[in-house]
């Protein structure tokens, strides 16, 4: 659809307009949550159940939607329409124009905006995941391999991916060893995940991410992990995201003492172990076993995925150091990380 003739649409038919985004979203979130009930697609969209009841009746007698014990699920024809709806529906929901922004802005080759706030809402983060899904899809192939970095965002994209034909014979790998943080959102589980939903390949590296120096030089030596940082440190792709620094010491375990550290250096995010501050400058490096940031290249296409307001600043310093291929982010981070960078000017 014509863009200048959405924006005269927008502006002679709002009502218009406002049904055809808000009945995008919810075959949306039905697409990325199915089987879902009632009760939960009112809840997370914020919406009276009597509303979605006649929203609900609509889809069902245009063969939209398909009404299950489990709960609903789209169709063939409710998928094929939100594929041709999307372009259109990005424009007019402004986040063409926001994507191109933040492309400048951060010196990023591409930016993906999924709608929403993941601080606030579950559901966006299964939109940014699914959007990494389909760079997946597009972009690798035969022997290729992953290296996938752990956290609560790359958790949830374990859940998005699905069989295809392009990843049954990629290998996922973690990005580094194991955190001192939860076992499901380490690394080493996330690609297990990864590689067992897409019904592909995975290795994991079984030791622990932080290490003395003379652990560090013992361990790169033994045959096994020496071959599976091969691996590691020269994958097709790089999946990771971008923490809050002090949120991801805190949440390592360290002491007061290094967190003072961080706070005094003025950290601002974190990425691969390593510590940044707002203009970019690593003020602190874990020892780690895994990928290194001096393993990044152009042969590689490395994609960030971090969504939440809260998050802005921690995008805008790690970004600021070295811009991704791709950025998955949401509407409530983009607005808030061209904030940051004006601030800053």
């Amino acid at each position: 659809m014509d863009e200048t003739l959405l924006k005269w649409q927008q502006k002679l038919q709002p009502d218009l307009m406002d049904n055809l985004i808000r009945r995008y979203h919810l075959l949306r979130y039905i697409r990325v949550s199915e089987p879902v009930g009632r009760r939960a697609l009112a809840q997370e969209m914020d919406i009276s159940e009597r509303v979605l009841r006649r929203e609900v009746e609509l889809f069902k007698n245009e063969q939209l939607l398909l009404i299950e014990t489990q709960g609903m699920r789209l169709t063939e024809d409710g998928k094929n329409l939100l594929e041709a709806l999307e372009s259109s529906i990005q424009v007019l929901t402004g986040r063409t124009s926001l994507q191109a922004k933040l492309e400048r802005a951060l010196h990023v080759k591409r930016v993906i905006v999924a709608p929403g706030n993941s601080d606030e809402q579950d559901w966006v983060k299964k939109e940014m995941s699914r959007a990494c899904v389909d760079e997946m899809i597009q972009t690798l192939g035969e022997g290729d391999v992953v290296a996938v970095a752990g956290g609560t965002t790359l958790a949830a994209l374990a859940a998005a991916v699905y069989p295809h034909a392009r990843l049954s014979n990629v290998t996922f790998v973690p990005a580094r060893g194991g955190l001192g943080e939860d076992v499901e959102l380490q690394a080493n589980t996330i690609s297990a995940d990864l590689a067992k939903q897409a019904e592909a390949n995975y290795r994991l590296l079984h030791v622990p991410d932080q290490l003395s120096e003379t652990a560090y030089d013992s361990l790169i030596e033994e045959p096994g992990i020496r071959e599976l940082l091969q691996l590691i440190r020269h994958p097709r792709m790089v999946i990771h995201s971008v923490g809050d620094a002090l949120s991801m010491a805190t949440r390592r375990g360290s002491t007061e003492e290094h967190l003072q550290g961080l706070e005094t250096k003025s950290a601002q995010s974190e990425a691969f172990g390593y510590y940044f501050d707002h203009h970019g400058k690593i003020v602190h490096k874990e020892r780690t076993i895994g990928l290194q940031l001096s393993d990044l290249n152009e042969e590689q296409m490395v994609i960030t995925v971090a969504g939440g307001a809260s998050k802005a600043k921690a995008i805008a310093s790690y970004m600021t150091h070295r811009p991704s291929d791709l950025l998955i982010t949401d509407e409530a981070a983009a607005k808030a990380v061209l904030d940051t960078l004006e601030e800053d000017l």
